[in-house]
C-alpha cells in the first residue's frame, strides 16, 4: 500500500474531479425503514453544506424521489463552489426547454452547471407516457443533444429528425459556460456507448473492476475516434467507499452492512432489477447474482472492490472497502484506467461526506472543474442584441 502523502498541486495535468451524492434515500441503512432518515430540505441543505464547505467538486442530483432542477435550484443558493451535476431524461422534457432551464441555472450559479444525461429504461419511461424501446431511446437522446448544444450556443435552429421536429427553436439567454455547459452520461449497452462516443463530455462507468473499465474506456475512445473526438471525451466513475482506520475495520464496517440486508428489502429490490432492460443494471446484478451471502467477502469482485450494495441499490452497487491507503491505491487503478472523475459516497451521507473528506481529499489533486484549466468560466454575459429582442422573448407582446 501507498503510504500517505501531500496531494501534489491541483493545477497538474492528472488533478481530478470528485463529487459527492446528493440524492435519497439516505440513513444508516436506507433500505429498510427503520435505517432510513426523513429527507426534508433542512437535512438536505446540510448535505449540501458539507459538500460545498469540504472540497468536493460538486455533487451528483440524481433521479430519485425529488425533482432534480427543482432541488438543485434550491440549493444553488446556499452554496458558493461545489457544481451541480443535474439528471436530465431527455424524452421527457423538451431540448429547447431543458436549454432554456440549464442557461438559467448556469447564470444563477455563476457557471456551475453540468447535466447527467439519462435515458433510463423502458420501465421508467413508460411510467411517464414514453413507450421508446431500448435502441430508440438513444437515438432519440443523440437527437436531443444536437439540438440542445446548438441552442445554447446562439443558433436559431430548425430541425427535422427521426423523432425530434423543431421550428425556430432558440435560446436568447447565453449560459456563463462556453461554449454549453458539460454533458456527462453513462451507459453499458452498444447503442450508449455510441451516443456518447459522439455527443457526451466525460463518460461515466458504473464500479465494475479497474481492467474492464480500461476496456471500457478503449472501446469508448475507438468510437470516438470515428467522429473526430477521440481526445474530446473524458472518464469518470462512480462508486461508494467504506473507509476505516485500518482494512479489517473497514471489512467489519462492510459486514455490519451486509447483516442488515433483510431478505424482504433485497427481494423487493431485485424484483424490480429483474424488469429492466438497463444493460448496466444487468451487468451490476450479474456482480452479485442476487444472493445474500453470510460472509462479506464472497462478494470480493476485485480486491477491495465489493458488489454487496448492488443487492439493496439501483444503479451502480460496487464500494472500494479499506483503510485510507487501501481506498487510495484502489482510485489509483481507475486512474491508471483512465478515470479522472470520481462520484462517490457511503451512508449516511453527511457523516461519511465527512469521513472522505478528511481521509481520502487531502491526498489527492482535487480541482472543481478539470476543463476550467484550459478554459476558466467567464464571467456572466450579457443579453447579445443580436440575439434578443423584446418580441423575440415574449412573442406577440408589441415592442416597446
Amino acid at each position: 500500500m501507498t503510504a500517505l502523502a501531500d496531494a501534489p498541486t491541483a493545477t497538474q495535468r492528472d488533478a481530478v474531479e470528485v463529487l459527492w451524492y446528493l440524492t435519497g434515500p439516505d440513513g444508516p441503512y436506507p433500505w429498510r425503514p427503520d435505517g432510513s432518515r426523513t429527507l426534508d430540505w433542512p437535512y438536505l441543505r446540510q448535505i449540501a453544506g458539507a459538500i460545498d464547505h469540504l472540497g468536493y467538486s460538486g455533487a451528483l442530483f440524481a433521479t430519485g424521489v425529488h425533482d432534480t432542477w427543482v432541488l438543485s435550484s434550491t440549493l444553488a443558493r446556499e452554496t458558493a463552489r461545489m457544481r451541480f451535476l443535474i439528471a436530465v431524461h431527455p424524452p421527457l422534457i423538451s431540448p429547447v426547454l431543458a436549454a432554456k432551464m440549464t442557461a438559467t441555472f448556469d447564470q444563477f450559479s455563476g457557471g456551475r452547471t453540468i447535466l447527467n444525461i439519462v435515458s433510463g429504461d423502458a420501465n421508467t419511461l413508460k411510467s411517464n407516457g414514453v413507450p421508446l424501446d431500448h435502441a430508440d431511446r438513444y437515438a432519440y437522446t443523440s437527437e436531443w443533444v444536437k439540438i440542445w448544444r446548438r441552442v445554447l450556443e446562439g443558433e436559431t435552429v430548425d430541425f427535422d429528425g427521426r423523432f425530434l421536429k423543431v421550428e425556430g427553436g432558440r435560446v436568447v439567454l447565453p449560459p456563463v459556460q462556453r461554449p454549453t455547459p458539460p454533458l456527462w452520461f453513462g451507459g453499458a449497452s452498444p447503442e450508449a456507448l455510441e451516443s456518447a462516443a459522439e455527443n457526451i463530455d466525460t463518460y461515466l462507468s458504473w464500479g465494475e473492476p479497474p481492467a474492464e473499465t480500461a476496456e471500457r474506456i478503449k472501446r469508448i475512445k475507438e468510437l470516438a475516434a470515428k467522429h473526430g473526438r477521440e481526445d474530446r471525451l473524458r472518464f469518470g466513475i462512480r462508486l461508494y467507499i467504506v473507509t476505516r482506520e485500518t482494512d479489517e475495520a473497514a471489512w467489519a464496517a462492510t459486514q455490519d452492512l451486509l447483516d442488515h440486508m433483510d431478505p424482504e428489502s433485497v427481494g423487493r429490490i431485485q424484483q424490480l432489477f429483474a424488469r429492466t432492460d438497463s444493460v448496466g443494471q444487468q451487468r451490476m446484478t450479474a456482480l452479485h447474482g442476487g444472493t445474500v451471502p453470510e460472509n462479506v467477502r464472497d462478494l470480493e469482485i476485485h480486491p477491495n472492490l465489493w458488489a454487496g450494495l448492488g443487492l439493496v441499490r439501483p444503479g451502480p452497487g460496487t464500494a472500494i472497502v479499506g483503510s485510507p491507503e487501501t481506498v487510495l491505491d484502489t482510485i489509483q487503478q481507475y486512474r491508471d484506467a483512465g478515470i479522472s472523475t470520481f462520484i462517490v459516497s457511503g451512508f449516511p451521507l453527511l457523516e461519511e461526506a465527512y469521513r472522505i473528506a478528511e481521509t481520502i481529499l487531502p491526498h489527492l489533486p482535487v480541482v472543481h472543474d478539470l476543463n476550467a484549466q484550459a478554459e476558466p468560466t467567464a464571467a456572466a454575459p450579457r443579453l447579445d442584441a443580436a440575439r434578443h429582442t423584446w418580441t423575440e422573448q415574449v412573442p406577440g407582446v408589441p415592442t416597446r
